[in-house]
C-alpha cells in the first residue's frame, strides 16, 4: 500500500512593530513548512528574525511568503503591476528572508507567494513566470508552491525547478480549480470536520467538490492552514490528529 503524505504549511510571522497578529509559537508545533511574511504585506525585521529561530527551534521548514507591497491591505489588493515589477519585488523579498535565515546557519526550503499576488499568478502566465524566474535566478535548489493545476505550477516547471502542488482545508473552491474570492460569503469553510473531509478527500482521491458540486481534479503535496483564525491553534492539532489517525504521513518537502 502507497503511503499517503502531505507537508502542512502555514502563513506566520505576520506581526508588524506593535501589532501582533496570530499564534505562531503554537501554530509553529503543528505544521512541517513555515512561509515567513517578508516586510512587505507584514512582518519586519524584528519579527522575521524571531520567527525563522522558532521555526529553526523545532525543525520546521523555512520559506519566503512574498507579497505585493500593500501594508495597509495585508497584502489581499490586487494592483497594476509588470512582471519585471512582480521578478524584482519577489528577489528582494527572498534575499531578505534568506540573510535572517544564513544568519541562524539554516536554509530556505521554499517559496509561496501571498494573497493578492498568489492568486494573480495562479492565473495568469507572465506573472508567473516572472516569479518562477525569480525563483530559479535566486536558488535552483528552491521549491514554489504554488495552488494546485496553476499557471504558478506549470511556469515553475518550465523552469525547471521543484514545485509543490498546494491544497486548502478552509477554502472552498470554484469549478476552474481556483479559490473562491474572499469577497464571497461561502469562501471560507468554519466547520473542521468539514476541512477535514475535504482535505482527506484530496489527499487519498485526488479531488475536491467545487461550490456547484464540480469534482476538480488537484495535487496535494502541501496542504496551507492559517494561523490568523481566532480558532487556529485548535484547528492545527485537530487537523494534524485527524490526517495522522488516517495513516498521512505529516513532513515537509525535502524532508
Amino acid at each position: 500500500m502507497m503511503t499517503l503524505r502531505l507537508d502542512l504549511n502555514c502563513d506566520l510571522g505576520e506581526s508588524f512593530g506593535a501589532w501582533r497578529m496570530g499564534e505562531d509559537e503554537a501554530i509553529l508545533d503543528y505544521v512541517t513548512s513555515a512561509n515567513i511574511a517578508c516586510g512587505f504585506h507584514a512582518g519586519d525585521p524584528a519579527t522575521m528574525r524571531h520567527t525563522v529561530a522558532a521555526a529553526c527551534a523545532r525543525g520546521v521548514a523555512l520559506g519566503a511568503h512574498p507579497s505585493l507591497p500593500d501594508l495597509q491591505g495585508f497584502g489581499r489588493r490586487e494592483m497594476r503591476v509588470t512582471a519585471d515589477e512582480v521578478y524584482d519585488m519577489v528577489l528582494y523579498q527572498v534575499g531578505a528572508l534568506d540573510g535572517f535565515a544564513r544568519a541562524q546557519s539554516a536554509r530556505l526550503q521554499h517559496v509561496k507567494p501571498h494573497g493578492a499576488l498568489y492568486n494573480m499568478a495562479a492565473r495568469d502566465a507572465q506573472l508567473a513566470q516572472a516569479i518562477a524566474q525569480a525563483v530559479r535566478d535566486y536558488d535552483r535548489g528552491l521549491i514554489l508552491f504554488g495552488l494546485s493545476g496553476s499557471e504558478l505550477i506549470r511556469a515553475g516547471r518550465e523552469a525547471g525547478i521543484a514545485v509543490a502542488s498546494e491544497v486548502f482545508a478552509d477554502r472552498t473552491y470554484q469549478a476552474d480549480g481556483s479559490l473562491t474570492p474572499r469577497s464571497r460569503g461561502d469562501s471560507m469553510i468554519e466547520d473542521i470536520e468539514r476541512c477535514i473531509a475535504q482535505v482527506l478527500g484530496m489527499v487519498r482521491h485526488g479531488t475536491v467538490q467545487a461550490t456547484d458540486g464540480t469534482q476538480v481534479k488537484v495535487e496535494a503535496d502541501t496542504l496551507c492552514i492559517h494561523g490568523d483564525q481566532p480558532t487556529a491553534r485548535r484547528f492545527a492539532a485537530r487537523l494534524r490528529e485527524a490526517l495522522q489517525t488516517a495513516g498521512v504521513e505529516l513532513r515537509a518537502p525535502r524532508q
